[in-house]
């Protein structure tokens, strides 16, 4: 679990990415969370976009994936989300 301190630190960062998957009407499957999965070992902070075709709310897909990947949810702005997981093997940040 983060603390708000370390939440609004990795907002702050998520600021300047862009976001690197996109859902749309398929929603999540097994192959995008394996993706997801690899990219947060990789970068430990994501950004997805939730497409306007979804069939479900862009709080429901976040909600979905940081459960079956095993992130924290950091932030939900429209329709993209951020997910945050420390990284077993490639430690990038340092939260605070």
């Amino acid at each position: 679990m983060i603390t708000g301190k370390q939440r609004s630190y990795l907002r702050s960062l998520a600021n300047s990415i862009e976001p690197i998957f996109q859902v749309g009407k398929g929603g999540i499957n097994e192959n995008m969370v394996r993706q997801f999965n690899e990219a947060l070992e990789a970068r430990e902070l994501i950004k997805v976009s939730v497409l306007k075709n979804s069939a479900e709310d862009t709080r429901d897909i976040c909600n979905e994936v940081a459960e079956l990947t095993g992130s924290e949810v950091v932030q939900i702005i429209g329709n993209k989300f951020v997910i945050y997981k420390e990284s077993k093997e490639n430690k990038v940040l340092v939260l605070p």
